[in-house]
């Protein structure tokens, strides 16, 4: 095996290397960035694969500006594991330039994902006025018969096809974060199985409690129209996702999660998922070792092997930084809780540690 990966990795570099260079012609391949893939460092948790997700995206096929197949090369970029394109069944602006079918743009990405190894979720946005709002239907099989004028209909037809409703963006566009009637019966029925607590580049706090209040799965997505990279810039972890706890890496393992509600929302430095996920994911990022101990006195040597900084309070309101990926040198009490400020388990209640 370790031959073979050597030969692998002669052949790529011979063959990168191997271009025409002379007087008339001097290529310099190695500009390109095409097939270069950022890593996201999240540790897997209990035997679960975390994967990177964002399943709220748009393409020219409703009101995005890029097209499908480039949807998926810039989340293969940025260190996605997998992405849901969602374009609107209802609003479809640029439908005089583009012939096709509410499945064209999951049809005309499917080629490139399959050729990148990438997981791609067929995906449609039911978009209505509040109160009911917008919801993605994940894991369709095909979403043309969801273009009917009730969207209470809509979702019955998405849930025949086993489809995972995402309830999208609960406190846009009028900054209230209202579940209405329609939602309490929804969710009452078991027809909602997510919710978005962050969105674009707002969150909604209110949502943290309905998590466990209606047991329902927490997500953060992108919700992007033009370039990831116009949007968000290329810093991979500025970009929202879901991080989704899969028993492998797979679409339906993806979606057996979703429906266990093993996911964690992350923007923008912050997390927020249900107590047991969220301290399952602390303790996997980070590792110690006891530098010297006194009586009522710890010194540890923390480090955080991930790419999620942490921001941490002690009993007496000192601020602690434990930056993603290095660690640092902490005077701690033995028993004393620490509360991870960047960590939500609900409105106003963050993941709390105790110093063992």
């Amino acid at each position: 095996m370790r031959k073979l990966c050597m030969c692998l990795f002669a052949c790529i570099t011979l063959t990168s290397y191997a271009q025409l260079q002379n007087n008339e012609v001097w290529k310099l391949p190695e500009m390109g960035q095409g097939a270069v893939r950022q890593l996201i460092r999240i540790p897997d948790i209990q035997g679960y694969h975390t994967l990177k997700c964002d399943f709220h995206i748009h393409t020219v096929f409703s009101d995005g500006e890029v097209w499908p197949s480039a949807r998926v090369k810039e989340a293969w970029r940025q260190g996605l594991d997998a992405i849901a394109i969602t374009d609107h069944i209802e609003y479809r602006p640029h439908k005089d330039q583009l012939s096709g079918d509410f499945n064209s743009a999951d049809n005309i990405a499917r080629k490139t994902a399959n050729d990148l190894g990438f997981i791609l979720i067929k995906g449609s946005e039911i978009t209505r006025q509040k109160p009911l709002g917008h919801l993605n239907a994940l894991f369709l099989t095909d979403s043309n018969p969801l273009d009917v004028k009730d969207p209470l209909q809509a979702i019955d037809i998405a849930r025949s096809q086993g489809a995972v409703i995402l309830w999208n963006h609960p406190g846009w566009p009028d900054n209230q974060s209202t579940i209405y009637p329609v939602h309490e019966q929804l969710l009452a029925n078991h027809k909602i199985d997510m919710v978005e607590v962050h969105n674009y580049m707002e969150y909604y706090p209110l949502s943290f409690d309905w998590i466990t209040k209606y047991n329902i799965a927490p997500s953060a997505n992108s919700d992007t129209h033009n370039t990831i990279e116009n949007e968000f810039g290329t810093d991979r972890m500025l970009r929202p996702m879901t991080l989704v706890f899969a028993k492998d890496r797979s679409e339906a393992g993806i979606k057996e999660a979703l429906l266990a509600r093993r996911t964690a929302a992350l923007f923008n430095g912050n997390v927020m998922a249900r107590q047991e996920w969220a301290e399952q994911l602390f303790r996997s990022s980070i590792a110690y070792r006891i530098i010297r101990q006194s009586e009522g006195m710890v010194m540890l040597e923390v480090e955080n092997r991930s790419d999620i900084p942490y921001t941490l309070k002690n009993s007496k309101n000192d601020l602690m930084v434990l930056p993603a990926q290095k660690a640092v040198i902490l005077n701690l009490i033995p028993g004393e809780r620490l509360r991870v400020m960047n960590v939500f388990v609900g409105h106003n209640r963050n993941l709390e540690i105790p110093v063992e």
